[in-house]
């Protein structure tokens, strides 16, 4: 298996591939206010989840998702909620795609793909690239809750200024041009069930009908990264997904 199918065997249970809940996130998609007949896009849409709790309840909407591994079951959730003629799915690497895309759209999400982007600086140039003038984004990024310790930054492979703090992303949003209009803080518990899905998600699988080395792969996979959240970064690394208004 590669990273990919891992990170698709872990999703499986938590399809927002973010420490964020159903309900806060639908309740985060409400800020976005989509203009009537619009155009979304999301530049890292995995499985599809924002795009389908989006799309449900506003049948004018059309969507585009791109990410460079798109999950299997996007078109059977699609077509169980009707949503496969609304939304065109292309499987290439976000930042690769939206530097040659030459479309704009009303709404745009990425929702913990700032890696693809080399991180939220570039995230939002792309993003300003592709945005109708005045419109709304949804964006999620990892930031530091509090200075990281030696054992979080090894546990991430990571260095200190990888992540913001919740300040400098304010500040590199507005410095793109944008404004928050809402955010939230992905909490406590909302990591827990995110790691515990997560882990458990390839523990479960580990169980079925796999070959001897694809089990032991995906044990490996789920202990390794259970170490790293319980004895690395837990508490010290949060989540923030906001909403920026353009207001240039």
């Amino acid at each position: 298996m590669d990273r990919y199918e891992i990170s698709r065997i872990a999703h499986s249970d938590h399809p927002i591939a973010a420490p964020v809940s159903t309900s806060a996130a639908r309740r985060l998609l409400s800020h976005l206010k989509p203009t009537p007949s619009g155009r979304v896009l999301d530049l890292g849409c995995g499985a599809g989840a924002w795009l389908f709790e989006l799309l449900i309840d506003r049948a004018d909407l059309t969507a585009t998702g791109v990410d460079i591994s798109l999950h299997p079951d996007r078109g059977d959730l699609a077509r169980a909620r009707d949503l496969s003629d609304r939304i065109t799915w292309i499987e290439a690497d976000a930042a690769a795609w939206a530097s040659i895309d030459d479309e704009r759209y009303d709404t745009i999400l990425s929702i913990g793909a700032t890696h693809a982007f080399d991180g939220l600086d570039g995230t939002l140039d792309a993003i300003r690239d592709r945005l109708h003038p005045g419109g709304r984004v949804l964006v999620g990024d990892a930031i530091w809750e509090h200075p990281p310790t030696p054992a979080a930054l090894e546990a991430l492979g990571a260095e200190p200024g990888d992540y913001p703090t919740l300040a400098e992303f304010l500040a590199t949003a507005e410095r793109h041009g944008f404004e928050v209009g809402y955010a939230h803080l992905s909490t406590a518990a909302e990591w827990d069930e995110y790691e515990w899905s997560w882990t458990g998600s390839l523990v479960a699988w580990a169980q079925g009908d796999v070959s001897a080395a694809h089990r032991e792969q995906a044990l490996e996979a789920a202990r390794a990264h259970r170490t790293a959240w319980l004895e690395g970064y837990r508490g010290q690394l949060g989540f923030v997904t906001a909403v920026l208004h353009d207001i240039r």
